[in-house]
């Protein structure tokens, strides 16, 4: 009919799924980024008075009293200032200490990440760990995933630094450099899916079902720029149907992932059915900007070599990692705690073992 109005083209689901992750992602880095900037001076400020307390210390010999008496008259002189309290000085004076050029005057550009990071994420940082090193990468991976100091907690608890890059992958010899390290560093092993409450047998499908309901914190443990794009997603390849578990946008890597579940032991054939689904994604949803899509097996544990032995004549890049329902114990609390076979023994004393009562001595009353 004359004058009527086209329709509007309808928008592809999974080209819109990857626009809008990379929208959101792309606010919550910015809004990150403000953040810091804010904490940034006041981060030089806490330094600055640690060395001047420091240096003062060391040349008019003073001892360690002179801190809570600066505390006490500064909440005297100024009522309203916040974070002057005794034990915040004592730290100043240690972070200035421990990194005594963060913020050298002859080098403003091109700080060192302690001088870019919350001044919380930095005594979080130095309460936890000695080794600079260790800090250094924390550091590192706040300011790539613009993680508050509730999830640097999450992730020292969790022991990222452990877990990254320690997937199965055969990234050297399927992706170019820098895109191998950049994939290899983004997976790790074990994932750590403690937010679910499986208990065995479990099937599949539940773990799916659990990991999607549960997606804010699934996509926090798997880590910055994965975007979800959808679960069982279908390929019809031929006359047949195929379902993708997952399915993911990866906002860095500008590469779809493909995430297959798998309960128990890895085992060959896994990797030759997700090869055949990155060929398929390759084909029918990867942009010509894109890079190749990714691959990546989730199972309860895996022999090293039975999955290098795997990926070894895979076209595709793929990498195999374990996932853990609980948090592992540390080892000195895990020896503390009385085993099952205790637990059952003092049980089994209390509710019939105790030895009988008595009987009075003496004739009757």
């Amino acid at each position: 009919m004359a004058g009527k109005r086209a329709a509007p083209k309808a928008v592809a689901r999974t080209g819109f799924s990857a626009l809008l992750g990379e929208v959101k992602g792309r606010i919550q880095a910015a809004q990150a980024r403000a953040i810091f900037a804010v904490n940034a001076e006041l981060v030089r400020l806490y330094w600055d008075v640690g060395r001047i307390v420091r240096e003062r210390q060391a040349r008019e010999g003073w001892g360690a009293g002179v801190i809570p008496r600066l505390a006490r008259e500064l909440h005297n002189d100024l009522p309203d200032l916040k974070g002057f309290s005794e034990r915040n000085i004592k730290l100043m004076v240690q972070f200035s200490s421990e990194y005594p050029d963060a913020f050298a005057p002859s080098d403003p550009i091109g700080q060192p990440p302690v001088a870019q990071i919350p001044w919380a994420h930095n005594v979080l940082l130095m309460q936890k760990f000695k080794d600079l090193d260790l800090r250094r990468w924390y550091m590192g991976q706040t300011l790539v995933n613009g993680w508050s100091r509730n999830v640097l907690g999450l992730m020292i608890d969790a022991h990222a630094h452990l877990r990254h890059g320690k997937a199965v992958a055969n990234f050297h010899q399927r992706l170019p450099a820098p895109q191998s390290d950049l994939a290899r560093q983004t997976l790790k092993d074990p994932y750590i899916f403690d937010f679910l409450t499986l208990a065995e047998p479990f099937q599949e499908r539940e773990l799916e079902t659990g990991l999607v309901r549960h997606l804010e914190k699934f996509l926090l443990e798997l880590g910055q720029g994965f975007a979800f794009v959808g679960r069982q997603f279908r390929l019809d390849v031929g006359d047949e149907d195929f379902y993708i578990d997952l399915l993911f946008y990866h906002l860095r890597l500008r590469a779809f992932v493909v995430i297959e579940l798998k309960k128990g032991k890895f085992k060959p054939e896994y990797a030759g059915k997700l090869n055949f689904y990155c060929n398929v994604i390759n084909d029918r949803l990867r942009h010509p900007s894109d890079q190749p899509t990714i691959g990546l097996i989730l199972c309860q544990s895996r022999d090293r070599l039975l999955a290098e032995y795997s990926l070894a004549g895979i076209d595709q890049p793929i990498g195999v990692s374990t996932y853990e329902l609980t948090r592992a114990l540390p080892p000195t609390l895990k020896s503390a705690l009385p085993t099952v076979e205790q637990i059952e023994a003092e049980l089994s004393q209390d509710a019939g073992d105790k030895p009988a009562k008595p009987k009075p001595k003496g004739g009757k009353r």
